[in-house]
């Protein structure tokens, strides 16, 4: 459900590409962001009680009702962020694909387990169980708004916990529609709740005494905010922030299927991707045709609003001034335009951009400029490719083109990365099986697969002495089961191993 005005004020969203108004929403206070936080406490002892079963049915029912909405959702996700309708499809569509997973796969993960005690202990039978932690708050991203949100959501229900969404304020309908989903199939209680506003709103949800975990997503400078405001209660937090991700051709790699790929990883969304690619590392003997298959692509994709666009604007205006600021830093350092230029920022849009000769010191090389522009760089071999792709301080995912499984594989596990995908882009975001997030300026914590669903629940130990052993934690031990203790030690572990 969405939480009812409970302040005075309203604030509009807006289509970034025509500047028309999507919809109207209310400025939640901190008064009515406490609310929604007591209700969701009620429901989540509700919510808890069901068991697996009930909530796995509920959840698929929701999943249900997304999927009959997807068309709905689709185009409010088109019209509050300005991408285009099929991509806001297809994000739609992975959104309950995770939904359908965390729904299913639960009950297993978190399920109790017995433990086997081991010989000092072989009277007691061991469970591990992961219990709800109550009230997860999530903050979301205007990117993605519905599939990344998703994916801490899903994960957070399916554990048993309710949940208090802040949507980013340049996509709030999308926010206030899927609570409004799940309490037409949850109408008990409000297990989901969303409260609408800007930066206040988000600030007083992460603040909130009452609140047992908080998910965000967004840059590492408003996670530290963020996570200020959750130490003052010692509330944990899951960040995914954003990326500065690499693509690696190497040699043998099919070019056709890497430029590809490449292109629509840097330039899908209109860039405005936290795993998109932003840096291509060729190496040397393939590096001028990869580039020229890059070029001829990129040079092909228009951006706009159309059924026809590429892609579509750039979502916040003050986005178009560091895009431009990182083209423009590259060019007056010896950069040269392969498609595109300084002059491709034409606000609201941005036409591709393909630099080359960047120096590794630029800001586009550096800082994530977060639009539809990539730099292309010349390697020696794999082994620099890696190296000059680990030069950041972020670490969320990457990409390796290869004909060879084994230089690939090995490649993959070196490059600082959450994740990396081999031979496509972002194979793993389709994958709810596994876990997403990154390392360093990138965050921490996972959302999606068990990893995520673990990421919303406490595990809870529990012994259960079956017959009576020797008592050693007791002031009756004696000094007779002491030795038999000292011995059977000994005897396990005191022996030397060899190779």
């Amino acid at each position: 459900m969405s939480v009812a005005t409970e302040s005075a004020g309203t604030f509009a969203s807006l289509n970034p590409a025509t500047g028309e108004v999507v919809g109207e929403h209310a400025v939640h206070d901190d008064a009515a962001v406490a609310g929604a936080v007591a209700r969701a406490r009620e429901a989540a002892g509700w919510w808890s009680a069901l068991g697996w079963k009930e909530r796995r049915l509920r959840l698929l029912n929701v999943k249900g009702s997304l999927t009959r909405n997807l068309n709905r959702m689709a185009e409010l996700i088109h019209q509050e962020t300005g991408k285009p309708l099929q991509d806001a499809q297809l994000e739609t569509v992975m959104a309950i694909s995770h939904l359908d997973w965390a729904a299913r796969h639960a009950g297993k993960v978190l399920g109790p387990r017995s433990v086997y005690p081991g010989l000092m202990a072989i009277n007691q039978r061991c469970v591990v169980e992961y219990q709800p932690l109550g009230v997860v708050g999530v903050i979301g991203p205007w990117n993605y708004p519905v599939f990344t949100p998703m994916g801490s959501i899903a994960y957070a229900l399916a554990a048993g916990n309710a949940v208090v969404f802040k949507p980013s304020e340049f996509t709030p309908g999308v926010g206030v529609l899927l609570a409004d989903l799940v309490a037409a199939v949850v109408p008990e209680h409000p297990v989901l709740q969303t409260v609408t506003g800007l930066g206040p709103a988000g600030a007083a949800l992460a603040a909130s005494p009452d609140v047992d975990k908080i998910a965000f997503t967004g840059s590492a400078r408003t996670a530290r905010l963020v996570m200020a405001a959750c130490a003052r209660n010692l509330t944990p937090i899951v960040a995914e922030c954003g990326g500065k991700d690499a693509c690696i051709v190497d040699a043998d790699a099919d070019l056709d299927a890497a430029a590809d790929a490449a292109l629509w990883g840097a330039m899908a969304n209109a860039g405005q991707t936290c795993i998109g690619v932003e840096r291509i590392y060729v190496v040397d003997e393939v590096y001028d045709r990869f580039l020229g298959a890059l070029a001829d692509r990129a040079r092909d994709l228009r951006p706009g609003f159309d059924r026809e666009a590429a892609y579509g604007p750039i979502t916040m205006p003050g986005r178009l001034d560091v895009i431009e600021g990182h083209i423009q830093d590259a060019l007056d350092r010896g950069a040269r335009a392969v498609v595109g230029g300084a002059g491709s920022v034409r606000g609201p849009y941005v036409e591709p951009v393909v630099l080359t000769g960047v120096p590794d010191d630029a800001a586009a090389v550096r800082e994530e400029t977060f639009g539809p522009t990539v730099t292309v760089h010349r390697v020696k071999d794999l082994d620099e490719a890696v190296e000059k792709a680990n030069r950041t301080g972020y670490g969320l995912a990457g990409t390796i083109f290869s004909g060879s499984r084994s230089r690939a594989m090995d490649a993959a596990r070196r490059m600082r990365s959450g994740m990396t995908s081999i031979n496509a882009f972002a194979g793993f975001a389709q994958v709810a099986a596994l876990p997403f997030g990154g390392v360093g300026e990138s965050g921490f914590g996972r959302v999606h697969g068990a990893d995520g669903l673990r990421e919303f629940a406490r595990p809870k130990a529990i012994t259960r002495q079956r017959f009576t052993a020797m008592n050693l934690a007791s002031f009756s031990r004696t000094e007779q089961e002491m030795a038999r203790v000292l011995g059977l030690v000994n005897l396990i572990h005191g022996r030397r191993y060899k190779r």
